[in-house]
């Protein structure tokens, strides 16, 4: 990860596609495009001054229940990749994330994605999302 920029509700964070991330053919296979995804949300959740691992020592884990993923164009080995992230909602359960996936070069929109995810106890049992998390993340939403 070369750069984490925070510019009111989105965070990007910008990276050079690697080999292993690709088929055959050069193109980043599609299964990369939801790891990036995980990646803008954890560095804009850090971001915000919360990183995941303060969240799972008080007990809390962020599962992803649902994800959309729609292709434009293929990313290859060796461009800078920029994932956008912004809040969309945030209940008292649930956050979604929107994601736009461009090559930070040139614009070119490689795919735009979303991620819901919920709010569990280590036991797998729905809770609601801590209160300063909740605070922080409405604030980034709006």
């Amino acid at each position: 990860m070369t750069s984490h920029k925070t510019h009111g509700t989105a965070h990007s964070i910008e990276f050079r596609v690697r080999y292993a991330e690709t088929d055959q053919m050069q193109v980043v296979y599609h299964s990369n495009y939801l790891i990036w995804c995980e990646i803008g949300r954890t560095e804009f959740i850090r971001a915000l001054g919360t990183p995941y691992a303060e969240l799972e020592r008080q007990n809390v884990t962020l599962a992803v229940v649902e994800a959309s993923l729609r292709f434009h164009s293929g990313a290859r080995y060796d461009n800078l990749i920029r994932v956008t992230t912004t809040i969309r909602d945030v209940r008292s359960r649930t956050i979604t994330f929107d994601y736009v996936i461009t090559n930070a070069e040139t614009g070119e929109r490689f795919v735009t994605a979303s991620t819901k995810l919920a709010s569990l106890t280590r036991d797998s049992k729905l809770t609601a999302l801590p209160e300063h998390l909740r605070k922080v993340l409405e604030n980034a939403a709006s």
